[in-house]
């Protein structure tokens, strides 16, 4: 078998499939939030160490933004509104798309429903690529950070880890912490290492960075400030000095985040195309009752 074949993208689908993405319709979308056609809705500051849930109908936009800067990466969890067994599905979406997402990757959602949630219309990081230590933004590859590993590596107790944030977030819908999932983690720079093992890098954002998405469905999200702020410290192991930074609340590398959500000219919809997929229908093999 050929190099070639062997490195080729294991999940692709055919010409006008559903991986495909009519990129100038997107591109409007786009369009109407930077050039002030959208309309703006809701919008809120998310503070350090802090987590918040919020509403998005389908086709409106949503925008995280680093009001402040330099730095600060963000947890993002969805769920559809209106059935949070239907969640983002990271994994299914490192397979369909990439491990480090930006402008027209969607993110999927979980079986038995699988379809895109959402699509991504802007990245003020787009430019970023790969940088010398093979690292790359908007990070697939990890998860969120969580008291029972911080306490396995420290033996501390901290309540405002990513998970932690999403729980409380979360806690006014009626969801719990095992609704919290995989995130996306918005403005991370992440990879692997010559040992194949993830790293984490400072945070490339700068103040008015942006990652914005398209609700392809009704979208409950939330949304964590990380407690690592913009990751230029060491959270655990060589390089923390023995202490575990996030203990510290003053701890100058963390920064909020902002969200705004964008609802956009009825015009600008007319060409929207609801993302639909194939729906298994089969019993798994299981015996019929």
């Amino acid at each position: 078998m050929s190099s070639s074949r062997l490195t080729q993208a294991a999940y692709q689908s055919f010409p006008g499939g559903p991986l495909e993405v009519d990129r100038a319709f997107y591109d409007a979308v786009a369009q109407c939030t930077s050039a002030g056609s959208a309309k703006l809705i809701q919008e809120f500051v998310l503070p350090i160490r802090s987590g918040r849930a919020w509403e998005i109908q389908a086709g409106n936009v949503c925008r995280i933004i680093t009001p402040e800067g330099p730095q600060q990466v963000g947890d993002l969890n969805l769920w559809h509104l209106h059935n949070p067994k239907e969640r983002f599905w990271a994994a299914r979406t490192r397979q369909l798309q990439r491990a480090h997402v930006s402008v027209y990757d969607r993110l999927w959602s979980t079986l038995p429903y699988l379809r895109s949630m959402c699509t991504i219309t802007g990245d003020s990081l787009s430019d970023y690529g790969v940088d010398k230590e093979g690292g790359r933004v908007h990070d697939l590859l990890g998860t969120r950070c969580d008291p029972y590993v911080n306490k396995m590596l420290s033996g501390k107790y901290f309540d405002y880890h990513c998970h932690s944030n999403l729980v409380r977030a979360i806690e006014p819908y009626g969801l719990q912490e095992s609704d919290v999932h995989d995130v996306l983690n918005v403005f991370q720079s992440t990879g692997l290492n010559d040992k194949d093992q993830y790293f984490m890098k400072t945070c490339p954002a700068v103040a008015g960075s942006y990652f914005e998405f398209f609700a392809e469905i009704d979208l409950l999200c939330a949304l964590s400030t990380c407690p690592g702020g913009d990751l230029s410290k060491a959270m655990w192991g060589e390089g923390s000095e023995g202490e575990d930074p996030n203990m510290d609340p003053t701890l100058e590398c963390c920064r909020p985040l902002k969200v705004e959500v964008w609802e956009l000219p009825e015009e600008s919809l007319k060409d929207w195309k609801h993302f639909t997929a194939e729906k298994y229908e089969g019993s798994h093999g299981l015996p019929k009752v």
